[in-house]
């Protein structure tokens, strides 16, 4: 009878536990890169660890990302596209950004480089040889971070990718199965360089434009606006936030590397 009576007091204290446990979580919408790199698999256990918040990721392109967080759908936003994020913020879906870290865009090819472009250090450049070769080029085309970056460059030579444009292989996927498919058909592709690295289909692909000032390529966290969304989980929301770019937060993301190399370089200057 004291065994029946000990189950169902324990049975009753879960109960009771359970949904304040539950509540301790928030959303975060952010890029695939940050998901795909491998980065958020590292950093969140640890911040768990510390914080005792489950961070649950949603991990899409940026330009969805940010519409997650324009329906409320998401307690923060992690993402890598500064135009879109200031308008994001000028829209008053959030009312603070912050730099958190950067890494860098490669142009990945195959290692027969019919385009010639290897060893050039200008992404434009590469991009009108290209162009002119009518190689096959694979596009993430998912408004991602990565794919308003890739149209940026193509449109400052003057060209709007399309449908005609067979060379042209629009793709609307993330950044891993867009880099597994520019390994089957053997074509070039704009990646950030920590997907890159944490990718493991490579085939014949290697990395033939670096280096170049424009490929920078700049990471950014907001809290959604909770005066437009009340249920944003403001205190919890904020904590991550305050933790990604604390010296402590910061550290973390400076120890994630692969086969020696550090992916993403954190710059929050907090």
């Amino acid at each position: 009878m004291r065994s029946l009576l000990s189950v169902a007091l324990l049975a009753i204290s879960v109960a009771i536990v359970t949904p304040s446990f539950a509540q301790k979580s928030i959303v975060v919408s952010s890029t695939t890169s940050t998901e795909q790199s491998g980065l958020f698999g590292f950093l969140l256990p640890i911040y768990k660890s510390k914080s005792g918040v489950d961070v649950k990721v949603v991990a899409v392109g940026t330009g969805q990302a940010l519409d997650i967080g324009r329906r409320g759908d998401a307690d923060v936003v992690f993402v890598h596209d500064k135009v879109a994020e200031m308008k994001f913020l000028e829209e008053g879906y959030a009312t603070k950004r912050y730099d958190v870290m950067y890494n860098d865009f490669v142009l990945i090819g195959p290692k027969i480089d019919p385009a010639k472009i290897a060893g050039g250090k200008d992404i434009k450049v590469a991009l009108q040889k290209i162009a002119n070769a009518k190689a096959t080029f694979i596009s993430r085309g998912d408004k991602s971070g990565t794919h308003a970056a890739e149209l940026r460059y193509w449109k400052t030579l003057g060209i709007e990718p399309n449908k005609e444009m067979a060379w042209y292989k629009d793709t609307g996927s993330g950044m891993g199965p867009a880099l597994n498919t520019a390994s089957a058909m053997n074509g070039y592709i704009l990646s950030d360089r920590g997907t890159w690295l944490a990718q493991k289909n490579r085939g014949d692909l290697e990395i033939l434009i670096e280096g170049d000032p424009q490929l920078f390529n700049q990471y950014g966290i907001m809290l959604v606006n909770p005066s437009k969304f009340p249920h944003v989980k403001v205190k919890e929301g904020q904590n991550f936030i305050d933790w990604i770019i604390s010296k402590d937060g910061q550290e973390v993301i400076s120890l994630y590397k692969i086969e020696g190399k550090q992916l993403f370089f954190p710059n929050s200057n907090k």
